[in-house]
Order: C-alpha cells, then structure tokens, then sequence
C-alpha cells in the first residue's frame, strides 16, 4: 500500500501556540447541507473527519471543555451534514460526515460523499484537516482513500489516533509508530477520556490556523 503524499504538520513548533491553561470559549454556530448555508465571514475552517463511530464528537467536547456541544450519538453514521463549531471567535472546527458505516444507506452515503467533496475541494477557507483513526483498527481503504485524495489537493493534514485510553502505553506506542510508519506522518494520541493529547492537539491547530492566515497575508 503506498504512503499518500500528504503535508506534513509541524508538530515541533507547537509550543508557541499552545494555549494550555487558558479559557476556549466555543459555539454550534449551524448544521449546513449545502455550501451557499455555510457562515460567509472570512475565519478559517478546520475539517475534522474520520470513520463513524472514531469518537469525533467526544474530541470535540472535550477539545473545547464542554460536554454537550457536539452530541455524542449512539448511533454511527449520524451526522448528517457539515457541523460548524466556533472556536475563541477565531476559526471553525468544522465536523464531518463520518463513513464506512455499512448500516447506512448508499444513496445518503453518496449524498454525503458530495457534499464532503464538494466542501474539500471547493472551499477556499479551510486551513487543513483533523484526520482521526481508531487506536484499535488499522487504517483501511476508506482512510487511505480519503488521505490520498487529500495529498492529490495538498490539504494539510494531521492525523490523531483516538481511544487511546483503550490500549496500554507498550501497544499505543507500538500502534503509533505502526500508523506513522504506514502513513508517512507523526500522529498525536488523544483520549476524549483522560485529556491525553489535548494540548498538544489544540497547540497544532494554532499552528495550523497560523500558518494560513500566514499564506493569506504574506509578510512584506
């Protein structure tokens, strides 16, 4: 299986854009299914995407510090449509469709295959996306599929490896440097449970969030 080419985040300088320790204040701004619904100001968007049932809604809860903001259902395959959260007034996470979910039906997964394109490829304003995999699966051919439509876009993406609370520190370590060594990039451990990776997660979206308002505008 080959490695998709995928930009790499630069996990390194996230110091400088960690905000551990201070308040995130965050928002459900809308549930959009088209892309003339989406919030027409010019804050930067980052996706967060990953398999039904990966735990993106608990990431989200507890990336923000609040419990109820993205609903956590026990249902797989429930999100529907591009979820918008708005994160210190300053960028959107933005939550979407999961797949791979076999009990869902193929005409709603080819509506949310579109929409999904539609918004990666079109939407000028995304920064990069959060790309979750489950410590417990191995990526299989709808990440990489995914991953490798992504490179072919030169999206910048990092990827973080969820449930880690599930495994003990001797099989997380070896699953990540599995996923890393499969995929080409560094990956962040992240617990919704512990808060394990949390700062470190929300340190590499600042960076991220930076680096595109530095593509924006240029120095000089």
């Amino acid at each position: 299986m080959g490695r998709p080419a995928l930009d790499r985040i630069d996990f390194h300088s996230r110091e400088k854009y960690t905000i551990a320790g201070k308040k995130i204040t965050a928002e459900f701004v809308g549930s959009f299914h088209d892309m003339a619904q989406l919030p027409k100001d010019n804050r930067p968007h980052v996706a967060v995407a990953g398999k039904s049932n990966v735990g993106k809604s608990s990431l989200l809860n507890r990336l923000v510090g609040q419990r109820k903001l993205a609903k956590v259902s026990s249902t797989p395959g429930k999100t529907r449509a591009l979820n918008f959260f708005l994160v210190n007034d300053k960028y959107y996470l933005v939550d979407l469709p999961g797949y791979g979910y076999a009990k869902v039906a193929k005409s709603i997964k080819d509506q949310w295959g579109k929409l999904i394109e539609k918004y990666l490829e079109g939407e000028p304003r995304l920064a990069g996306m959060v790309f979750l995999l489950d410590c417990r699966r191995d990526p299989g051919p709808d990440d990489i599929q995914l991953l490798t439509w992504l490179a072919d876009r030169s999206l910048p993406v990092m990827v973080v490896v969820t449930k880690a609370d599930k495994l003990g520190r001797d099989k997380l370590g070896r699953k990540m440097r599995q996923i890393e060594n499969e995929l080409g990039l560094p990956s962040i451990a992240f617990s919704a449970v512990t808060g394990l990776g949390k700062d470190q997660l929300m340190g590499a979206v600042g960076h991220l969030i930076a680096s595109a308002r530095e593509k924006v505008t240029p120095n000089g």
